[in-house]
């Protein structure tokens, strides 16, 4: 009887009216892909949405095979109540940092931690 039930609310569904969603066209798109590991790609669609990005090879490390891939990039798109938001990025030895006027911040550290902070760095064992 579950099975019936369940195949019911199966079927409904899938018999439901589909959203005629028509996909966004590409206006403009670049990419470049060099010898060096370099690369960099950008690409605008019509509803607004713009991404760009690119990379390159850095050693992170003390080791000669300490290398990874470091990048940068940008996008923004349009939200649903019409503002335009940018996120601008890096991505790298420090991990992924993201910034944008909409992003919430830290709050300022405390001049203590700061004075801490220093001290330690003083006596090495920062």
């Amino acid at each position: 009887m579950k099975y019936i039930v369940a195949l019911t609310f199966l079927a409904m569904a899938l018999a439901a009216p589909q959203e005629d969603k028509k996909p966004i066209e590409i206006i403009s798109s670049n990419s470049e892909m060099n010898a060096d590991g370099s690369y960099s790609f950008a690409f605008e669609s019509a509803d607004g949405t713009k991404v760009s990005e690119s990379g390159s090879q850095k050693q992170v490390g003390p080791k000669p095979e300490d290398i990874g891939t470091v990048s940068k990039g940008s996008y923004s798109y349009t939200s649903p109540d019409g503002v335009v938001l940018t996120i601008n990025w890096v991505a790298d030895e420090n991990g992924f940092q993201a910034t944008g006027d909409h992003l919430p911040t830290p709050p300022p550290m405390p001049e203590h931690v700061i004075k801490m902070l220093a001290d330690l760095k003083a006596a090495g064992v920062l």
